[in-house]
């Protein structure tokens, strides 16, 4: 593979990861800023004018869904195609889904539907293309941190303009104008990645060795067979077969996601022939896990209750202009661009000198930035109380303490899995921190369904509560974590 230095003194392949992934996020928060606006908005407006909590909980299943699909779309590319097709596949299946959300005119099957077919789309390109950076850096050290950073202000950048585009359009040309911008986007992204392919050479090309002693799967029989079990169920929930309640599904889901992680790591320290060390690596990824899972409980609160928030509570009138309510999720994406480069020089800075944080220390500090957002937005209800609505600059100081938050946890979490899991299991463990995320995002839209804008004084002490939780939470990853990290430099010795 040519490992030629051509983009921001990284891999020549980093530009083909970074502009792809940028074209994606761009259609998925883009879309994401429009969703619950969307769904609650009155039907005379052209929403769907469903109510709060169900709106929440269809928000948080099709949000914890894309994390979701990452396990079994990191395992066929894994076992079957190699993350480069599964990638590829995904960017033309989630453009298909946002072509689905923008044609639908007011039919709520096809619109769920189409979501139904991002998430699909989503599971097959979201973990693969983090399994192919990791691939770009074989000797790992610091330097694949810095290529994470790097890569991780391509999520931003389109995470950035994707609001920004879609809430104009909205203004300017009504929601399904804005939903089909998404579509362009990822369609932008897919031209890219089959123009630019041959950049990232052999990594990602072929599928990972099976297991010693196991044979290879038949790539064409499993595709098929799981196909058909998708199109099964997506037919019993069509024709009502199969009953669908938003809030009960989001419950099940729950359970479910704790389920299959908690089994996944059982096979991987008991099942999977690790040796001593990497089921050692892999009780410090469960950990870190957890503390992930929490964090994106309360960040991911992002796109439901924060945006309900600008709308309802916030002062965005300047003039005779309206500021859009998707707008105010494009602050945390500007953030991580402005200080994602400083953050990175400042880990780069600490490694050389032998300071770097540890991966547990980073994930406290993520954890605590977290919980002081929480405590400003409570500050925030409460002068909401007196009937005025608030400032922007509530939200933004919020928006920037999350991102700090977010810096000292996210992109280092995705490196140090790709670091700690078995080489044959990288993308299946990339697909169990992406359901980190899946867990929190379901977590966050019960907690956002909870907050009534009608009774600010119980919303206030919910936040309040939110930031003591982040505290505690923090301190106690950081102590078991730091002990599991010690017992792992003792087998070293």
């Amino acid at each position: 593979m040519d490992q030629a230095r051509g983009f921001f003194g990284q891999p020549a392949g980093m530009s083909t990861m970074f502009f792809t992934e940028m074209w994606e996020r761009f259609s998925y928060y883009g879309m994401r800023a429009l969703l619950i606006l969307f769904l609650t908005g009155a039907v005379t407006t052209g929403g769907f004018g469903i109510d709060d909590k169900t709106a929440a909980a269809i928000y948080g299943l099709y949000t914890a869904g894309v994390y979701l699909a990452s396990l079994p779309g990191g395992w066929i590319a894994d076992r079957l195609i190699g993350t480069q097709a599964a990638s590829l596949a995904g960017g033309i299946i989630i453009a298909i889904g946002h072509l689905l959300l923008g044609l639908s005119f007011q039919v709520h099957s096809i619109f769920y539907f189409g979501l139904v077919v991002i998430v699909i789309g989503t599971g097959l390109l979201k973990p693969n293309l983090t399994a192919v950076v990791a691939q770009l850096y074989p000797e790992g050290g610091y330097r694949r941190d810095v290529g994470f950073t790097i890569y991780y202000m391509s999520v931003n950048l389109g995470a950035m303009i994707g609001p920004l585009v879609t809430g104009v359009l909205h203004q300017w040309f009504g929601w399904h104008v804005a939903f089909l911008s998404a579509a362009v986007g990822m369609l932008l992204g897919v031209i890219y990645f089959i123009r630019t392919r041959a950049r990232l050479g052999d990594a990602g090309r072929a599928p990972a060795p099976p297991p010693p002693g196991g044979q290879p799967l038949d790539a064409r029989r499993w595709l098929t067979g799981i196909g058909i079990a998708l199109a099964l169920v997506i037919a019993l929930v069509w024709t009502g077969a199969l009953p669908f309640s938003p809030i009960g599904l989001r419950a099940a889901s729950a359970t479910i996601i704790a389920s299959v992680v908690g089994l996944y790591f059982v096979y991987m320290i008991f099942f999977a022939g690790l040796t001593v060390l990497e089921r050692k690596r892999a009780l410090l990824m469960l950990v870190l896990y957890l503390g992930a899972a929490l964090f994106w409980s309360g960040f991911e609160q992002a796109g439901s209750s924060f945006t309900l928030f600008a709308d309802r509570l916030t002062q965005r009138h300047f003039g005779h202009w309206e500021m859009p309510s998707e707008w105010f999720q494009s602050f945390n994406p500007v953030f991580i661009v402005a200080f994602a480069p400083v953050m990175s020089a400042l880990w780069i800075r600490l490694g050389a000198r032998n300071l770097d944080p540890s991966a547990p220390a980073k994930f406290m500090l993520g954890l605590f930035g977290m919980g002081l957002g929480f405590l400003i937005l409570a500050f925030a209800t409460r002068f909401a109380l007196s009937g005025a609505l608030v400032s922007v600059g509530w939200l933004t100081a919020v928006y920037f303490i999350h991102t700090v938050g977010e810096l000292c946890l996210s992109p280092i979490g995705q490196s140090t899995f790709t670091k700690l899991a078995p080489t044959r299991l990288v993308a299946q463990s990339l697909g169990v921190w992406f359901m980190s995320l899946s867990l929190g995002n379901l977590v966050a839209s019960r907690l956002a369904g909870d907050m009534d804008t009608k009774h600010l004084d119980v919303m206030a002490g919910q936040l309040s509560g939110m930031f003591w939780f982040s505290i505690a939470s923090g301190a106690v990853l950081w102590i078991v974590g730091m002990a599991i990290n010690r017992w792992i430099a003792a087998s070293k010795e």
